[in-house]
């Protein structure tokens, strides 16, 4: 199904939902828990009639919802078709049903309250630096370029933010301003850092390992990969 262009998206009316990053995000303010578990289950039957479903986030009175293509068309100048993730008409359409349910059950919109956040970094070298963020952040090479057509990291299970490369010329590298902290179970840091490290990354600092370890990518690029390691008599 064809990409929608930003002024679709717009002409669509969607009063309770916005466009941010790649997809519809909307959020919905309900009375307690079960009244969001009701709305959360008329959402999965209408998705299941459209043959489509949002990504769901329910926590207290709040329900986010997420809806985006993995199989959006996008062509180049050259006419050539590549798949994308992308919102399409199917999106818009469920996003509508989706509106209709909340006015059902009274449940309001809150689309001021709406963020999505992406992480970011300055490279000429996104080759180079991909796989390795792929690595550490996914676990795998697979998160790699997935529904894009650069090098962007996007975790299909959506565990964490997608990472994108912003293109600039080839500069010494400066003194990092951010650095990203990986938290993962202590049972798979090893193996989360030997990928890593397999595919570029250098151990920078191992002195507190295993609840830290520093490694950087080949811009130098630093990252933390955390563990709360219980003691081997706690095992």
């Amino acid at each position: 199904m064809d990409m929608l262009s930003g002024e679709e998206i717009t002409a669509a009316g969607l009063a309770e939902w916005r466009k941010l990053g790649q997809g519809l995000h909307a959020r919905f303010v309900v009375p307690d828990f079960p009244a969001g578990a009701r709305f959360v289950c008329a959402i999965a039957e209408a998705g299941q009639a459209a043959g489509h479903q949002p990504q769901v986030r329910m926590a207290g009175t709040e329900v986010d919802l997420k809806l985006i293509s993995d199989d959006a068309i996008y062509r180049d100048g050259t006419g050539t078709e590549h798949r994308v993730e992308w919102v399409t008409q199917q999106d818009v359409a469920l996003a509508r049903r989706i509106s209709e349910i909340a006015a059902e059950q009274g449940v309001t919109a809150d689309p001021q309250a709406i963020v999505a956040i992406e992480l970011a970094l300055d490279t000429a070298n996104s080759a180079q630096l991909a796989p390795v963020w792929s690595a550490l952040l996914t676990g795998g090479a697979e998160a790699q370029g997935r529904g894009t057509l650069g090098d962007d990291v996007r975790d299909a299970t959506n565990r964490v933010p997608i990472l994108w490369f912003q293109e600039t010329e080839p500069h010494e590298t400066p003194r990092q301003r951010f650095h990203v902290d990986i938290q993962v179970p202590y049972d798979v840091a090893e193996e989360r850092i030997a990928a890593a490290v397999a595919a570029g990354a250098v151990i920078v600092d191992a002195g507190r390992a295993p609840w830290t370890t520093i490694i950087a990518d080949p811009d130098g690029n630093k990252a933390c990969v955390g563990t709360f390691q219980p003691a081997s008599s706690d095992r």
